[in-house]
């Protein structure tokens, strides 16, 4: 209705045509050329363009549900690290306890052989000592009784016979300096405790 009186217009007028109101046939013309670009457009770009913006829309979906899983993945693979790292360590514990364990038990194994070695030793020192001490006596006693003889000879005036009676005589009094001797240390130990 205001397209046909804006027409109307323009006819009864016989002027020119104006800027703001185009001639009949330029708006049937352009009107027939939108339309006929309208239904290109609708019929062949709509449609493409509506499959690029699915696919577009579709990749964006995949690739947002793809980074879900990765990050899914990742997560899992953390908390599995995790687990890993617990029971490394959790086992690494164990490992030292027990080097621990061992290194206590191998110590004391050989405190105990180092003891024993060294009772064997005090033992054979002291069977050594007592061996020696016999054998010392024994050459002292006949040592002692010799120069006893010589000594008992020259007091008495002649020479005494190396005989067995004699013999005797000399180990009882070796024995008696033997017990007087111990006595006496006996008695200087304990001076020396009190």
């Amino acid at each position: 209705m205001i397209l046909g009186q804006l027409l109307g217009a323009a006819a009864e007028g016989g002027e020119q045509p104006s800027i703001l109101f185009p001639a009949i046939y330029d708006i049937i013309w352009g009107g027939l050329s939108f339309t006929i670009v309208m239904l290109l457009f609708w019929r062949f770009v709509l449609p493409r363009f509506s499959a690029v913006v699915a696919e577009r829309s579709e990749k964006i979906a995949g690739g947002i549900q793809r980074a879900e899983q990765l990050q899914d993945e990742a997560a899992a693979a953390l908390a599995q690290y995790r687990a890993q790292l617990h029971d490394a360590r959790a086992e690494a514990a164990r490992i030292r306890s027990q080097a621990e364990a061992d290194r206590e038990a191998i110590l004391d194994q050989a405190r105990r052989e180092a003891a024993e070695v060294a009772a064997a030793i005090a033992t054979q020192a002291q069977a050594a000592l007592a061996l020696e001490r016999t054998k010392v006596i024994a050459e002292l006693r006949g040592e002692v009784g010799a120069i006893a003889l010589d000594l008992a000879g020259r007091i008495v005036g002649e020479a005494m016979s190396d005989d067995a009676r004699a013999r005797a005589v000399i180990d009882r009094f070796i024995d008696g300096l033997a017990e007087v001797s111990s006595v006496a240390d006996a008695g200087a130990v304990a001076q020396d405790r009190a």
